[in-house]
Protein backbone atom coordinates (compact mmCIF):
# COMPACT_ATOMS: atom_id res chain seq x y z
CA UNK A 1 0.00 0.00 0.00
CA UNK A 2 1.01 3.32 -0.25
CA UNK A 3 1.17 6.55 2.44
CA UNK A 4 -3.04 6.41 2.57
CA UNK A 5 -3.83 4.82 6.05
CA UNK A 6 -5.37 1.23 5.43
CA UNK A 7 -9.00 1.10 5.67
CA UNK A 8 -10.38 -2.45 7.06
CA UNK A 9 -14.11 -2.96 7.41
CA UNK A 10 -16.68 -4.88 8.78
CA UNK A 11 -20.26 -5.06 7.41
CA UNK A 12 -22.19 -7.02 8.70
CA UNK A 13 -25.19 -6.84 6.87
CA UNK A 14 -28.01 -8.47 8.61
CA UNK A 15 -26.39 -10.29 10.99
CA UNK A 16 -24.67 -10.73 14.39
CA UNK A 17 -25.95 -10.74 17.97
CA UNK A 18 -25.14 -9.13 21.27
CA UNK A 19 -22.40 -11.70 21.66
CA UNK A 20 -20.54 -11.38 18.46
CA UNK A 21 -20.39 -7.52 19.52
CA UNK A 22 -18.33 -8.49 22.72
CA UNK A 23 -16.15 -11.64 21.05
CA UNK A 24 -15.54 -9.21 18.30
CA UNK A 25 -14.12 -6.09 20.81
CA UNK A 26 -12.06 -8.87 22.28
CA UNK A 27 -10.45 -10.35 19.99
CA UNK A 28 -9.40 -6.29 18.24
CA UNK A 29 -8.42 -5.10 21.06
CA UNK A 30 -6.08 -7.70 21.76
CA UNK A 31 -4.19 -7.03 18.30
CA UNK A 32 -1.22 -5.10 18.06
CA UNK A 33 -0.93 -1.26 17.86
CA UNK A 34 -0.89 -0.42 14.11
CA UNK A 35 -1.40 1.87 11.45
CA UNK A 36 -4.30 0.46 10.15
CA UNK A 37 -8.27 1.52 10.57
CA UNK A 38 -10.30 -0.94 11.89
CA UNK A 39 -14.19 0.20 11.42
CA UNK A 40 -17.29 -2.40 12.30
CA UNK A 41 -20.49 -1.48 10.67
CA UNK A 42 -22.92 -3.68 12.48
CA UNK A 43 -27.06 -3.46 12.52
CA UNK A 44 -27.49 -0.18 14.00
CA UNK A 45 -29.36 -2.11 17.18
CA UNK A 46 -26.04 -3.26 18.21
CA UNK A 47 -23.75 -0.29 18.05
CA UNK A 48 -23.98 0.57 21.48
CA UNK A 49 -22.86 -2.92 22.47
CA UNK A 50 -19.42 -2.24 21.37
CA UNK A 51 -17.54 -0.26 24.26
CA UNK A 52 -15.55 2.97 22.90
CA UNK A 53 -11.97 1.77 21.96
CA UNK A 54 -9.53 3.63 20.25
CA UNK A 55 -8.68 0.00 18.11
CA UNK A 56 -11.66 0.42 16.11
CA UNK A 57 -14.48 2.68 14.82
CA UNK A 58 -17.99 1.90 14.32
CA UNK A 59 -20.16 2.77 11.35
CA UNK A 60 -23.73 1.82 9.73
CA UNK A 61 -24.33 0.28 6.56
CA UNK A 62 -27.36 2.59 5.35
CA UNK A 63 -28.54 6.43 5.69
CA UNK A 64 -31.69 8.25 5.32
CA UNK A 65 -31.40 10.92 2.76
CA UNK A 66 -33.96 12.88 5.36
CA UNK A 67 -32.62 15.18 7.94
CA UNK A 68 -36.05 14.46 9.85
CA UNK A 69 -39.63 13.93 9.76
CA UNK A 70 -42.31 11.60 8.93
CA UNK A 71 -40.03 8.39 7.27
CA UNK A 72 -41.08 5.58 9.14
CA UNK A 73 -38.04 3.20 9.62
CA UNK A 74 -35.67 5.23 8.26
CA UNK A 75 -32.50 6.46 10.86
CA UNK A 76 -31.11 10.17 9.79
CA UNK A 77 -27.56 10.76 9.74
CA UNK A 78 -27.84 13.19 12.79
CA UNK A 79 -28.77 10.36 14.92
CA UNK A 80 -26.59 7.63 13.59
CA UNK A 81 -23.34 10.20 14.59
CA UNK A 82 -24.95 10.76 17.71
CA UNK A 83 -25.45 6.56 18.27
CA UNK A 84 -21.57 6.52 17.78
CA UNK A 85 -21.07 6.46 13.77
CA UNK A 86 -18.60 7.75 12.42
CA UNK A 87 -18.96 6.29 8.84
CA UNK A 88 -21.74 4.81 7.00
CA UNK A 89 -22.11 2.43 3.92
CA UNK A 90 -23.79 4.05 1.32
CA UNK A 91 -24.83 2.74 -2.17
CA UNK A 92 -24.13 -1.06 -1.90
CA UNK A 93 -25.12 -3.37 -4.60
CA UNK A 94 -27.50 -5.22 -2.07
CA UNK A 95 -29.23 -1.57 -1.35
CA UNK A 96 -29.19 -0.49 -5.12
CA UNK A 97 -30.68 -4.12 -6.23
CA UNK A 98 -33.36 -5.14 -3.60
CA UNK A 99 -34.16 -1.34 -2.21
CA UNK A 100 -33.97 0.54 -5.33
CA UNK A 101 -31.53 3.06 -4.39
CA UNK A 102 -30.78 4.89 -7.15
CA UNK A 103 -27.11 7.24 -8.16
CA UNK A 104 -29.47 9.93 -7.21
CA UNK A 105 -30.09 8.97 -3.83
CA UNK A 106 -26.90 7.32 -3.11
CA UNK A 107 -25.83 11.09 -3.99
CA UNK A 108 -28.29 12.52 -1.51
CA UNK A 109 -27.49 10.07 0.97
CA UNK A 110 -23.63 10.77 0.52
CA UNK A 111 -24.38 14.52 1.23
CA UNK A 112 -26.11 13.94 4.54
CA UNK A 113 -23.78 11.63 5.83
CA UNK A 114 -20.84 14.28 4.94
CA UNK A 115 -23.13 17.25 6.93
CA UNK A 116 -23.75 14.81 9.94
CA UNK A 117 -19.73 14.89 10.11
CA UNK A 118 -19.59 11.09 9.24
CA UNK A 119 -17.44 9.63 6.10
CA UNK A 120 -19.75 7.72 3.87
CA UNK A 121 -18.29 4.71 2.18
CA UNK A 122 -19.31 4.96 -1.26
CA UNK A 123 -20.10 1.50 -3.64
CA UNK A 124 -19.46 1.07 -6.92
CA UNK A 125 -19.36 -2.06 -8.98
CA UNK A 126 -20.44 -4.01 -11.85
CA UNK A 127 -22.49 -7.31 -12.74
CA UNK A 128 -21.29 -10.48 -13.97
CA UNK A 129 -22.66 -9.28 -17.45
CA UNK A 130 -21.17 -6.09 -17.65
CA UNK A 131 -17.79 -7.51 -17.14
CA UNK A 132 -18.24 -10.02 -19.69
CA UNK A 133 -19.35 -7.59 -22.19
CA UNK A 134 -16.25 -5.37 -21.33
CA UNK A 135 -18.42 -2.50 -19.73
CA UNK A 136 -16.94 -2.72 -16.49
CA UNK A 137 -15.14 1.08 -16.70
CA UNK A 138 -18.03 2.44 -18.41
CA UNK A 139 -20.53 1.45 -15.48
CA UNK A 140 -17.55 3.00 -13.38
CA UNK A 141 -17.37 5.64 -14.92
CA UNK A 142 -21.31 6.56 -15.15
CA UNK A 143 -21.92 5.92 -10.97
CA UNK A 144 -18.65 8.03 -10.02
CA UNK A 145 -20.00 11.06 -12.12
CA UNK A 146 -23.48 10.30 -10.77
CA UNK A 147 -21.84 11.31 -7.09
CA UNK A 148 -18.49 13.67 -8.15
CA UNK A 149 -19.16 15.56 -11.05
CA UNK A 150 -21.12 18.01 -9.66
CA UNK A 151 -19.88 17.74 -6.21
CA UNK A 152 -16.40 17.03 -6.21
CA UNK A 153 -15.96 18.62 -3.30
CA UNK A 154 -17.44 15.55 -1.74
CA UNK A 155 -14.19 13.60 -2.62
CA UNK A 156 -11.72 14.66 0.05
CA UNK A 157 -14.46 13.59 2.57
CA UNK A 158 -14.85 10.27 0.61
CA UNK A 159 -13.91 6.59 0.83
CA UNK A 160 -14.54 4.76 -2.44
CA UNK A 161 -15.34 1.26 -2.10
CA UNK A 162 -14.90 -1.37 -5.34
CA UNK A 163 -17.26 -4.13 -5.01
CA UNK A 164 -17.77 -6.22 -8.44
CA UNK A 165 -21.17 -7.06 -7.73
CA UNK A 166 -19.98 -11.18 -9.41
CA UNK A 167 -17.96 -11.41 -6.66
CA UNK A 168 -20.28 -10.55 -3.38
CA UNK A 169 -21.46 -13.62 -1.32
CA UNK A 170 -20.13 -15.97 -4.16
CA UNK A 171 -16.87 -16.91 -3.03
CA UNK A 172 -15.79 -15.48 -6.12
CA UNK A 173 -13.17 -12.84 -5.73
CA UNK A 174 -11.47 -10.53 -8.73
CA UNK A 175 -7.86 -11.59 -8.97
CA UNK A 176 -5.35 -8.79 -7.44
CA UNK A 177 -4.45 -7.69 -11.04
CA UNK A 178 -8.17 -7.57 -12.07
CA UNK A 179 -8.88 -5.54 -8.85
CA UNK A 180 -5.86 -3.13 -9.10
CA UNK A 181 -6.78 -2.20 -12.86
CA UNK A 182 -9.78 -1.53 -11.76
CA UNK A 183 -8.34 0.87 -8.71
CA UNK A 184 -5.90 2.46 -10.96
CA UNK A 185 -8.96 3.15 -13.56
CA UNK A 186 -11.10 4.74 -10.17
CA UNK A 187 -7.76 6.78 -9.44
CA UNK A 188 -6.74 8.58 -12.99
CA UNK A 189 -10.42 8.94 -13.28
CA UNK A 190 -11.34 10.83 -10.07
CA UNK A 191 -8.33 13.25 -11.24
CA UNK A 192 -10.79 15.12 -13.28
CA UNK A 193 -12.71 16.07 -10.32
CA UNK A 194 -10.21 16.93 -7.79
CA UNK A 195 -6.28 15.54 -8.65
CA UNK A 196 -4.92 15.95 -4.91
CA UNK A 197 -8.26 14.38 -3.52
CA UNK A 198 -8.13 11.55 -5.76
CA UNK A 199 -4.43 10.75 -5.11
CA UNK A 200 -5.71 10.14 -1.04
CA UNK A 201 -8.88 9.46 -1.30
CA UNK A 202 -8.89 5.50 -0.06
CA UNK A 203 -10.11 2.87 -2.59
CA UNK A 204 -11.32 -0.12 -0.82
CA UNK A 205 -11.62 -3.57 -2.64
CA UNK A 206 -15.16 -5.59 -1.56
CA UNK A 207 -16.05 -9.04 -2.61
CA UNK A 208 -15.61 -12.42 -0.75
CA UNK A 209 -12.14 -10.56 0.47
CA UNK A 210 -11.17 -13.35 3.32
CA UNK A 211 -8.03 -14.80 5.01
CA UNK A 212 -6.51 -16.47 2.20
CA UNK A 213 -7.11 -14.05 -0.65
CA UNK A 214 -6.32 -10.25 1.61
CA UNK A 215 -2.83 -10.14 1.50
CA UNK A 216 -2.59 -10.22 -2.07
CA UNK A 217 -5.19 -7.93 -2.87
CA UNK A 218 -3.91 -5.70 -0.56
CA UNK A 219 -0.07 -5.28 -1.93
CA UNK A 220 -1.78 -4.00 -4.83
CA UNK A 221 -0.93 -0.48 -4.78
CA UNK A 222 -4.16 1.46 -5.17
CA UNK A 223 -5.92 -1.59 -3.14
CA UNK A 224 -6.25 0.63 0.47
CA UNK A 225 -8.12 -1.73 2.06
CA UNK A 226 -11.46 -4.13 2.68
CA UNK A 227 -14.96 -3.76 2.84
CA UNK A 228 -15.33 -7.62 4.74
CA UNK A 229 -18.54 -9.06 4.32
CA UNK A 230 -19.41 -12.81 5.16
CA UNK A 231 -15.64 -13.45 7.31
CA UNK A 232 -16.10 -10.64 9.11
CA UNK A 233 -18.55 -12.30 11.84
CA UNK A 234 -15.95 -14.77 12.19
CA UNK A 235 -13.37 -12.73 14.89
CA UNK A 236 -10.65 -14.69 14.24
CA UNK A 237 -10.47 -14.39 10.60
CA UNK A 238 -11.61 -10.56 10.37
CA UNK A 239 -8.80 -9.83 13.11
CA UNK A 240 -6.51 -11.78 10.51
CA UNK A 241 -7.48 -10.33 7.44
CA UNK A 242 -6.22 -6.15 9.67
CA UNK A 243 -3.09 -8.08 10.47
CA UNK A 244 -2.87 -9.02 6.94
CA UNK A 245 -3.53 -5.07 6.14
CA UNK A 246 -0.97 -3.89 8.30
CA UNK A 247 1.96 -6.32 6.68
CA UNK A 248 1.23 -5.24 3.48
Amino acid sequence: MTQRRPLIAANWKMNGSCELAVQCCEVLTQLPASNTEILICPPVIFLNDFPKSDRYQLGAQNVSSEVSGAFTGEISADMLATAGASYVIIGHSERRALFGDTDALVLAKTKRAIAAKMTPIVCFGETLTERQQEKTMQVLAQHLDAVYAAHPELLQHSVIAYEPIWAIGTGETASPAQAQEVHAFIRTYLKKYDDAAASKVRIIYGGSVNAENCAALFAQPDIDGGLVGGASLKPAEFAAICLSAQDS
